[in-house]
């Protein structure tokens, strides 16, 4: 049976082949074997965010399944302008990094597949910010998905929830949300929350870059350590070239 996924990583394997780890809403990553995935046939198909159907054949015990792979989305296009390519590059490499093999993830196969769309689609600037906070909030759900989730819904100083309370901070300490006349008085100590990450609406460029500023203090701390810290410098080129385009 075929399945739907998107490729996050393609490593060469032998003189022709290719490893590729897919990622799929019900599987989670799969890596599997792909025969002659650095033909000139196959290696435009073969490229991060592509989206494809997989048909997996097993192997002997141990050994990686073989893929059979046939293309859907093509989103080669992305890697030509330097946010897109930027945002590819980060976010397939973070998936492929953080993430173990097995596991379903259909929220983050959902948002990712929805990024790359609105990333395809983007004509202009306000458009751009759109997939941009979109960044922002899939950062958010991939802290929650591993175990790492935010408190939103309500303020830990005052109880009252995020309707009434105006949340305006997140503790660096406890990952629980602030109103804002509650943490006023500790805002240095605290983490900014953009609105757009607890109601929703329109992102302005400050609210972006208030936002990776703080899912990056959480992503640092809690997922991108040891080996995974180097999709950090990716993660960075990426926010650098959002600003320089905002």
């Amino acid at each position: 049976m075929d399945v739907a996924a998107i490729i996050v990583a393609v490593l060469p394997h032998g003189e022709h082949g290719a490893v590729v780890r897919f990622l799929s809403a019900d599987d989670g990553i799969v890596a599997a074997y792909v025969p002659g995935g650095r033909s000139r046939s196959q290696r435009p198909v073969l490229q991060p965010g592509n989206g494809v159907a997989v048909r997996l054949k097993a192997r002997s015990p141990g050994a990686l399944p073989t893929a059979a792979v046939e293309l859907t989305h093509a989103r080669t296009g992305l890697a030509t302008g330097r946010a897109t390519a930027a945002a590819l590059e980060y976010l397939t490499a973070l998936l492929a990094t953080v993430l173990d093999d097995g596991i379903a993830v259909p929220r983050l196969h959902a948002a990712l597949d929805a990024i790359l769309a609105a990333m395809a689609l983007a004509d202009g600037a306000e458009q751009a910010r759109v997939w941009h906070a979109g960044v922002v909030r899939f950062e958010l759900l991939l802290l929650a998905e591993l175990g790492f989730g935010l408190d939103l819904s309500t303020c830990a100083a005052t109880g009252l929830a995020a309707v009434d309370a105006d949340l305006a901070f997140v503790s660096p300490k406890s990952s629980h949300a602030v109103g804002r006349g509650a943490g006023a008085p500790y805002a240095s100590k605290l983490l900014a929350l953009p609105a757009f990450l607890v109601s929703g609406g329109v992102a302005t460029a400050s609210d972006i870059a208030a936002g990776f500023r703080t899912t990056g203090w959480f992503l640092e701390r809690d997922v991108l350590t040891a080996r995974a810290a180097a999709v950090l410098a990716a993660r960075a080129r990426l926010i650098t070239v959002i600003a320089r385009t905002q």
